[in-house]
């Protein structure tokens, strides 16, 4: 149905049924969404830098990007905005208070936008960073729905540490009065979020993306803290530990992000090549699956599998500055890890081992090796657990010492020698396994599974708390 000042959507969920589509990136826990605006246009909100999901979406609709919407100075993922701007002429959107530098149309509170029959209308939601915009679509004065971004999200609210513990507080005041605002809004309007389960910008684990303002008046515990004190304790006590590539992206999406002339890829090399990079200071990752790494790698390799969660732990371990070199099993995607990488601005790839580990082994390359144990092995050996401190917490085996491993490279000293590590499935334990083996540590084995296998395995409970 064609949009236009003579629309008027009596029912705000058929417009969302008929016109929004959601783009949810598992790996990141965020979703951006696509607006078909009904003339072959389209609008844009928080997309990534990896702009192929939304690009299929458009080009199933034959629709061009006119404008592309930020809600934030993004922390997780490199904006795509610029890229659109570029590729399909759109007209970015963005806070005036975020100072970006490049071309953009900066709005403040109340600013519209006229889409061509629909309103884009600002709503100033400082919080989750001090720019925060929320996006208010509009037909003909009705509310259609709200891009709330890292403001109100299922559940909760997203986290307001990013600028600093000690600016956790004041933002999460702002935070509560910007919530407040948004429950102003009728209880039947659609809520948009960006940040969802998954994102380590946001606290709590579910599975629905989208919401109303009715629903989460009723289900959302923030929302329904009776004043400002309280609201802060909770949002603050949610808060764990976030990836460290977080504290510069922000910045880079100020500035904007280098534009792509091609699609990222990773060129194959040798197995000569490839030590030759490694001598002078590249750093390896093995994104095969765990079985395939316990098996035989090249020594130093880090463990990192090619699954949703990779692009997370490649920012949080691996540093942005350095070179990567990377080794793909049978039938792994070099250009999705390659898209993974650049979303997050790790753009530095010096390519792939060519012919994988079986051309590693037939040019005579050294390997090393991490085991896989079963519950029933792991016997009196140390257990080392590096999931989320608020994982260990709720269920852990007796006697595991804890650290993140988000915070391993920091305290490999504390490590003991021969421990079995462990996750929640093993990927995040071979990881630390690699990390761990780097600095000389051996005899190290990877739990194969979880908490919960150990205990049905053995039939011992596990121990709370920390």
């Amino acid at each position: 149905m064609p949009l236009g000042t003579l629309v008027i959507w009596e029912d705000a969920v058929s417009f969302a049924d008929e016109h929004l589509i959601p783009l949810v990136d598992a790996g990141l826990g965020n979703s951006a969404y696509l607006v078909d605006l009904g003339d072959s246009r389209a609008l844009a909100v928080d997309a990534s830098r990896d702009l192929r999901a939304l690009r299929a979406a458009a080009e199933r609709r034959g629709l061009t990007v006119a404008f592309a919407a930020d809600t934030h100075l993004h922390a997780d993922f490199l904006t795509g905005a610029l890229q659109l701007a570029a590729g399909d002429g759109a007209i970015v959107l963005a806070s005036a208070a975020g100072h970006r530098t490049f071309p953009h149309t900066p709005l403040a509170d109340g600013d519209e936008t006229d889409l061509g029959g629909l309103t884009l209308r600002a709503l100033a939601t400082p919080g989750h960073t001090d720019e925060h915009l929320s996006f208010l679509l509009l037909d003909a004065g009705r509310e259609l729905g709200v891009f709330t971004g890292g403001s109100l999200i299922v559940g909760s609210a997203a986290r307001t540490d990013l600028l600093g513990v000690d600016r956790a507080e004041a933002l999460a005041r702002a935070q509560y009065r910007s919530l407040r605002r948004l429950s102003e809004l009728p209880d039947e309007t659609p809520v948009w979020p960006t940040h969802g389960a998954g994102s380590f910008c946001s606290a709590p684990p579910g599975s629905e993306r989208t919401t109303t303002i009715g629903a989460q008046k009723t289900a959302n515990e923030l929302l329904a803290a009776p004043d400002e004190d309280l609201f802060v304790a909770r949002l603050l006590g949610s808060l764990g530990s976030y990836p460290a590539y977080f504290d510069r992206l922000a910045e880079i999406n100020r500035r904007g992000p280098a534009l792509l002339g091609a699609a990222p890829g990773l060129e194959p090399l040798t197995p000569a090549a490839v030590s030759a990079l490694l001598a002078r200071g590249t750093h390896l990752v093995d994104a095969r699956p765990v079985a395939e790494f316990a098996a035989g790698h090249v020594p130093g390799a880090v463990s990192n599998p090619l699954r949703p969660a990779f692009a997370t732990w490649l920012g949080w371990l691996l540093p942005a500055d350095a070179p990567l070199v990377f080794v793909l099993g049978p039938g792994q995607d070099a250009a999705e890890l390659a898209w993974q990488a650049a979303k997050i601005g790790y753009d530095r790839l010096a390519g792939r081992l060519s012919g994988g580990m079986n051309a590693w082994l037939a040019d005579g390359g050294p390997v090393d090796r991490i085991r896989l144990v079963s519950a029933e092995q792991i016997g009196a050996r140390s257990v080392l657990d590096v999931r989320q401190q608020a994982e260990f917490t709720a269920g852990h085996i007796p006697g595991a010492t804890h650290t993140e491993l988000g915070d391993l490279a920091a305290r490999t000293q504390g490590a003991p020698e021969g421990a079995v590590v462990m996750c929640g499935h093993g990927e995040r334990a071979m990881t630390a396994a690699s990390l761990l083996a780097r600095t000389g540590i051996r005899g190290l084995a990877v739990l194969a599974g979880g908490a919960e296998d150990w205990a049905k395995a053995t039939g011992r409970g596990l121990e709370e708390g920390s």
